[in-house]
């Protein structure tokens, strides 16, 4: 038998023997064949860990293939639709097969779909690898997509003058809510407490929201459900035994860096968000040097919470679209 059947067969997924790339929906029970496409070369965004492309999967559509080179396994290449407009993202490759996955990507877009290639979320250090020609590529930084990136060491202390004001509020919270709260360490059994609070957190955002909040509860609830599946960190904080904030992060191993994808807390409790964004990473992520936060969507009020942490970097992304096409 051809050897990319036996791999079709066994993974349920990938190539057929013709060579030709077959993309299907990410699966939870796959994670751990996607993860080891992951952390092969840098990657300072958040979608550099494979929880990220869980999480918006459905609202996305994304699908995946693989790339193979000379008969072996040479990364995983990207299928996503968004208001009808087909596009991918940077392949998730090593270094060394990058510009081979990338053209396999143009390939696949020119020939099979018969259109041109267009990538969203582009990471910098594959465009700057990648070096692609003008006249064939037009390549734009997405400025309000770009990920937020904080030392590990000040997150985790809050020290200095820079963070005193957060101080303060987390101060605040251990001293107005002695005794009645407990950070933990959840696990899949919590998903019952961690769907009574996304539930009464979505209820009171009410109507008047960004178009990416259900989606975004919707891809918690998946995760939540396949959490045993998944490579991920969930904490939450207990006050008077129920549950009022919960986050999900992950870790990029080669960038020594977590990634926190979800935080929520209750809004009317003083001090909380500050609380569990520290506890989280001094009980899950005790040494990552680089905290990611994501993005602020453009979104003025998230833009102010994130700048409100003193970032020392940003993960800039990129739209890549095929001129020559």
């Amino acid at each position: 038998m051809d050897k990319n059947v036996e791999i079709y067969d066994h993974e349920d997924n990938i190539k057929d023997g013709s060579g030709k790339l077959i993309f299907k929906p990410i699966k939870a029970e796959k994670f751990h064949y996607y993860d080891k496409f992951y952390g092969l070369r840098h990657n300072k965004t958040c979608d550099s860990v494979s929880l990220e492309s869980f999480l918006w999967k459905d609202y996305y559509n994304v699908k995946a293939a693989i790339a193979f080179k000379d008969g072996k396994e040479a990364g995983m290449l990207w299928l996503m639709e968004s208001d009808g407009e087909i596009y991918s993202a940077m392949p998730m490759c090593s270094q060394e097969n990058l510009q081979y996955c990338f053209d396999e990507t143009v390939r696949y877009f020119n020939k099979e779909l018969n259109r041109k290639l267009v990538i969203r979320l582009a990471d910098e250090a594959a465009i700057e690898s990648l070096n692609l020609p003008q006249e064939s590529f037009l390549v734009k930084e997405e400025v309000d997509l770009k990920d937020y990136l904080y030392d590990g060491d000040a997150l985790r202390s809050l020290s200095g003058k820079k963070l005193h004001k957060k101080k303060n509020h987390y101060n605040r919270f251990i001293k107005d809510y002695a005794g009645r709260y407990e950070y933990k360490r959840l696990k899949c059994c919590a998903r019952d407490d961690v769907f009574e609070f996304l539930a009464k957190w979505r209820e009171h955002k009410g109507d008047d929201v960004e178009e990416h909040l259900d989606p975004e509860v919707q891809g918690v609830h998946e995760v939540i459900k396949h959490c045993q599946e998944l490579d991920i960190k969930l904490g939450g904080v207990y006050v008077d035994g129920r549950l009022e904030a919960f986050t999900i992060g992950s870790y990029n191993q080669l960038e020594d860096m977590a990634v926190i994808h979800i935080e929520k807390a209750n809004a009317d409790i003083p001090g909380l968000y500050q609380f569990i964004n520290k506890e989280f990473l001094v009980n899950e992520f005790p040494y990552a040097g680089i905290i990611n936060r994501e993005d602020d969507l453009g979104i003025e009020g998230l833009r102010r919470a994130k700048e409100s942490y003193y970032p020392i970097d940003y993960a800039r992304k990129y739209y890549v679209e095929q001129l020559d096409f």
